[in-house]
């Protein structure tokens, strides 16, 4: 998620290989005998002149309720292989190849990926030159034959990567200080990479990045070796755990790297401005505690290794990029920001490495799963670490839940958000609306089912895609009774329902214009 800290399309060879439409079956003969040998010369012709033609590149998408043309039906992506060459100017286009394996789940005459701001040069299916269009924001691919079902699809994309963010949109590269970061969610991950965009394809990650000297680069997952060349030096990094697209991250800048152990030996890595490490390496040495007291709460931490990208740049939110989550330099250097206020952040992202990560949401109307209990488990480290009261900060939401829904939406029904505006989606209802629905739960089944169901959620579901549905099933299991009329209620409720155990508690009068409230 964004965490405030303040509660182009691509040019490509326009061809393709022609698609033969059923066109017979648009050519009509009259009934008479001599009509019909009058025109089936002419209709045949015509025929034949319609099977030739090329058929016209279409945008596609998956069926997202809030972003409907994200992600590509057809095909399951097993893995990704990223190269970047970064030029050394944070303004210029990055050269990029992105390499995609996938398996086919129907038979596919044309591929479509997400791919919105860039040059492509070539592309390759199954190593032979394919012909390419774009259409929306999908680039659009036609191998020289068509791809059977339930094989093996590879897909080599020749690109440039630009940096400079198109005119009206949020996401994708960050530039910073001193290079670059990538922010991808929620759908912007097809700005910097072609790609299947929509959380419900996680893949493995294999990045490359190449760099002058002087720079450091950092991605997802663990290094896997790095190659000098004259004056650049290329560092692999790679995934131990499928990944959505929206997660990925790549640092590219003049930065330090701090490396700690975490606990049962995990290795945890930071990446720093590197005149900024004396002042911020106290608040990364938190880091192991806070997986610790999450690992009591959640189960082991899921990923091979995690660490904090702390970026000097003017972000206004914090992400949970897998194994490597992005923070503004100035959450830790703003001293207006009291010390229980900034682990609490830190808290909130890193234990979406749990929820939301590794249970990823197979819908962007499911976004609550992720949100709301990062929320929670930021809530109740302030309460447990700092005195900061739960039920307190609970109260206060209950009462400004009712104009939450008004604004944006019940928790697990957010509205759609506006064209290029990627943290549309990221309203108070999916934060403290939804951590409010789990207090509720708790209050409901009791403390005790309530931290098995917790638990069981992140293990049963590791590395997995999940929606709403699903946890209203787990729920209602380790409760021992349905529970889906109280939580439909309580998550997709137009009104917040009374809270079990406080009946004293209202919600405050809603606005019959209220402005939606971005969060972040």
């Amino acid at each position: 998620m964004p965490h405030s800290l303040r509660s182009v399309i691509p040019r490509a060879r326009r061809t393709s290989v022609p698609v033969v439409p059923r066109a017979w079956r648009a050519c009509v003969v009259p009934r008479s005998r001599r009509a019909r040998a009058a025109v089936l010369a002419s209709a045949v012709s015509g025929c034949l002149v319609a099977a030739g033609a090329p058929a016209p590149a279409v945008p596609l998408g998956v069926g997202d309720r809030l972003y409907p043309a994200l992600g590509n039906p057809g095909y399951d992506v097993r893995s990704y292989d990223l190269s970047f060459t970064y030029p050394g100017d944070n303004s210029e286009p990055l050269t990029a190849v992105t390499t995609i394996r996938a398996r086919t789940t129907e038979r596919l005459e044309r591929v479509n990926l997400d791919f919105a701001h860039g040059t492509v040069q070539s592309v390759a299916v199954n190593g032979a030159p394919a012909d390419f269009a774009t259409a929306g924001e999908d680039l659009v691919i036609t191998p020289v034959t068509p791809v059977p079902k339930r094989s093996t699809l590879r897909i080599t994309v020749r690109h440039t990567s630009d940096p400079a963010s198109p005119d009206g949109r949020d996401g994708g590269w960050v530039r910073t200080d001193d290079g670059l970061a990538m922010a991808n969610q929620a759908d912007a991950a097809h700005l910097v990479f072609p790609c299947n965009d929509h959380p419900s394809d996680k893949a493995m990650f294999t990045i490359h990045v190449t760099a002058p000297d002087g720079y450091t680069a950092v991605a997802n997952g663990l290094p896997a070796g790095s190659v000098r060349t004259g004056r650049t030096t290329t560092w692999t990094y790679r995934t131990a755990h499928p990944m959505a697209t929206e997660l990925t991250q790549v640092s590219l800048g003049r930065t330090t790297v701090l490396h700690r152990s975490g606990p049962h030996g995990l290795a945890l890595r930071d990446v720093v401005p590197a005149a900024d490490q004396t002042v911020l390496r106290p608040w990364l040495e938190k880091t192991p505690a806070q997986i610790a007291w999450l690992e009591k709460k959640l189960g082991p931490y899921p990923f091979e290794t995690y660490g904090l990208l702390i970026a000097s740049a003017q972000t206004g939110f914090e992400l949970e990029t897998q194994t490597l989550s992005l923070f503004e330099k100035g959450l830790f250097t703003e001293p207006a920001y009291p010390p229980w206020y900034v682990e609490s952040v830190m808290v909130h992202e890193l234990s979406h490495q749990w929820l939301g990560d590794s249970v990823t949401p197979r819908t962007w109307s499911d976004l609550w799963l992720n949100e709301g209990h990062a929320t929670w488990y930021e809530a109740l480290y302030a309460e447990e670490t700092a005195g900061r009261s739960l039920e307190a900060r609970m109260k206060a939401a209950y009462s400004l839940s009712d104009q939450w829904r008004a604004d944006g939406g019940p928790p697990a029904a957010p509205r759609a958000p506006r064209r290029g505006q990627k943290i549309g989606i990221f309203r108070a209802s999916v934060y403290d609306g939804a951590a409010l629905a789990l207090y509720a739960l708790r209050q409901e089944i009791g403390r005790p089912a309530f931290e098995r169901l917790e638990r069981l959620w992140v293990s049963r579901y590791r590395d997995r895609t999940v929606t709403t549905a699903d946890f209203e099933r787990l729920a209602s299991a380790v409760a021992g009774r349905d529970l889906g009329g109280f939580l439909r209620g309580w998550l997709h409720g137009e009104r917040t329902p009374p809270m079990p155990g406080h009946p004293d508690w209202r919600s405050g009068p809603v606005q019959a214009a209220g402005a939606a409230r971005q969060v972040g």
